[in-house]
C-alpha cells in the first residue's frame, strides 16, 4: 500500500554537459535515461576519456544552457558565448567512463576549440546518438534494456532539504565550520525535495512524482566534487570531512538518492512525492 507523505519537489536541475554547470528549470521530462537534456553532451580527453570535475575542477564555472532543439548555449569567464547544434548522426567515437565506455557524436570543431581553449586542455565535444549508444545499467541495480545517458552511473539523483540543513549542522560543528554552510548545488542533484524529515530519504525504495514512478537503485556516494566550490572552482574539506564521520557506509560516504525511472511523463516544481515503498 502506498503511503503519501506532504513532501513536494523544491527544484529541478538539468546539466545539459557533464561536469558542467546545471541549469535550473520549472518542469522536466523523464525519460528512460533520465531527464530529457539532462548528461546529453560530453567533454572527451586526449586519451578518450570522460572529463569530470575530478581532476578539473574548473569546468565547474562553464554554464550551460538546454536548448530547444537539443543544442546547448556555453558561457564562461574570458569566453564569447558559444551556441552549438546537435550534430547530424553519424561516425561515432568511444568514451571511457569511470568502469565503461558508451559512444558519442562528435560536435563542431569550433567547440572543441572553445572548450579546450578554456580548461587549456585537449578536448573534444561529444553528444549522446541512439539509445543503442547508451551504457547499461549496472547489473547489480539495473533491469535487462535499463540505461543511463553520460551520467556516471544512474539516470537521477534526489537529494533533500532537510538533509542538506542536518548536513550544514553537523558541517558547523566541525574543524571546518568556516566552509558552511554549503549550498545544494555542491551535490549536483536532479530533483530537490522538500516538507520531509532529515534523512528520511533512506528508507526510501520505491516512490512517484506526480504520475512518474522510479525506484531507488542506492544512497549515492560521493566524491571530491562535493568539495569543489561551484563558483570559484576552488575546493576545501567539506562536506567530505563530515559525511565521512557521519554518512559512512564501508568505503563509502553517502548523500541523496539514485534513482531508476520505472515509468516516463513529466513532472513539475510542487509535484507531490508519493512514497510507494
Amino acid at each position: 500500500m502506498s503511503t503519501s507523505v506532504p513532501v513536494s519537489i523544491h527544484s529541478i536541475h538539468i546539466h545539459p554537459l557533464k561536469a558542467a554547470g546545471g541549469h535550473a528549470a520549472r518542469e522536466a521530462v523523464v525519460e528512460p535515461w533520465g531527464l530529457a537534456g539532462d548528461r546529453r553532451w560530453v567533454l572527451i580527453d586526449s586519451a578518450g576519456r570522460a572529463v569530470t570535475q575530478r581532476p578539473h575542477p574548473r569546468l565547474a564555472l562553464a554554464a550551460v544552457e538546454p536548448l530547444a532543439d537539443g543544442g546547448i548555449r556555453a558561457s564562461a569567464p574570458g569566453r564569447e558565448p558559444l551556441t552549438v547544434g546537435v550534430p547530424e548522426p553519424g561516425e561515432t567515437v568511444p568514451v571511457e567512463f569511470l568502469r565503461d565506455k558508451s559512444e558519442a557524436v562528435p560536435a563542431d570543431p569550433a567547440a572543441d576549440a572553445w572548450f579546450s581553449a578554456f580548461l587549456d586542455l585537449d578536448v573534444r565535444l561529444g553528444h549522446l546518438e541512439a539509445p543503442e549508444t547508451r551504457r547499461p545499467i549496472n547489473a547489480a541495480y539495473g533491469r535487462p534494456g535499463e540505461t543511463v545517458s553520460f551520467a556516471d552511473a544512474f539516470p537521477l539523483l534526489l537529494t533533500t532539504l532537510s538533509s542538506l540543513d542536518a548536513l550544514n549542522s553537523l558541517i558547523a560543528q566541525g574543524d571546518h565550520a568556516d566552509e558552511g554552510p554549503l549550498p545544494m548545488n555542491r551535490f549536483r542533484p536532479n530533483v530537490v525535495v522538500g516538507g520531509v524529515a532529515p534523512w528520511a530519504e533512506d528508507d526510501w525504495s520505491r516512490l512517484a512524482v506526480g504520475d512518474v514512478e522510479f525506484r531507488v537503485a542506492r544512497k549515492c556516494a560521493r566524491c571530491v566534487v562535493t568539495t569543489t566550490d561551484q563558483r570559484t572552482a576552488e575546493r576545501g574539506k567539506e562536506p567530505l570531512r563530515t559525511l565521512a564521520h557521519h554518512r559512512r557506509s564501508g568505503d563509502q560516504l553517502l548523500f541523496g538518492l539514485n534513482l531508476i525511472p520505472e515509468s516516463t511523463g513529466t513532472i513539475r516544481i510542487g509535484d507531490p512525492l508519493t512514497i510507494l515503498e
